[in-house]
């Protein structure tokens, strides 16, 4: 799968893409909504359960690259996870912190939206977000998500977690 907008496109990951990705998911800045930043090992993993869900459920993370030059500058999709407790399509999208407050999230959370609906037939998407992230709360808001509830999130330092779906 690849999917375009007007200024990015989604690839899918194949399995040697550890070199592409490490430097943004390793970065503890494009990293600090998250417990810790990634060491090798987890980046590994990380391309590794996308790859089965491709597999398994036919969708999964991408890489996010520029349409003008093609550089990487970050990771989006949509992946099966258990989130407070129900297993939910979740939408997430991880940006290279150099390109934040472009509007890149709300313009994959959008192709991605529409994606899950109208090409993979889903039945809800969700969007979760520690609750000091405001900028992700408004992408949810912009692709017309609406808040569901708060949670201590286990998985990532039991902070209070907003969850947003359609």
């Amino acid at each position: 799968m690849q999917l375009q907008t007007h200024r990015l496109i989604l690839r899918e990951y194949k399995p040697d893409d550890l070199d592409n990705i490490i430097s943004i998911l390793s970065d503890p800045k494009t990293m600090s909504y998250w417990p810790q930043p990634f060491n090798q090992s987890q980046v590994e993993a990380w391309i590794k359960r996308t790859l089965e869900s491709y597999q398994l459920n036919g969708f999964g993370r991408y890489l996010v690259l520029l349409k003008e030059t093609e550089t990487i500058i970050g990771d989006a999709g949509i992946l099966k996870s258990k989130v407070a407790n129900e297993w939910v399509n979740d939408l997430g999208y991880i940006i290279h912190y150099p390109y934040w407050g472009n509007g890149y999230a709300t313009e994959i959370a959008t192709a991605l939206k529409d994606y899950a609906f109208t090409v993979l037939k889903l039945d809800h998407l969700h969007i979760n977000m520690p609750a000091n992230h405001p900028a992700s709360r408004r992408v949810a808001e912009k692709i017309g998500l609406k808040f569901i509830r708060e949670f201590n999130n286990e998985k990532n330092r039991h902070i209070k977690t907003l969850l947003y779906g359609i």
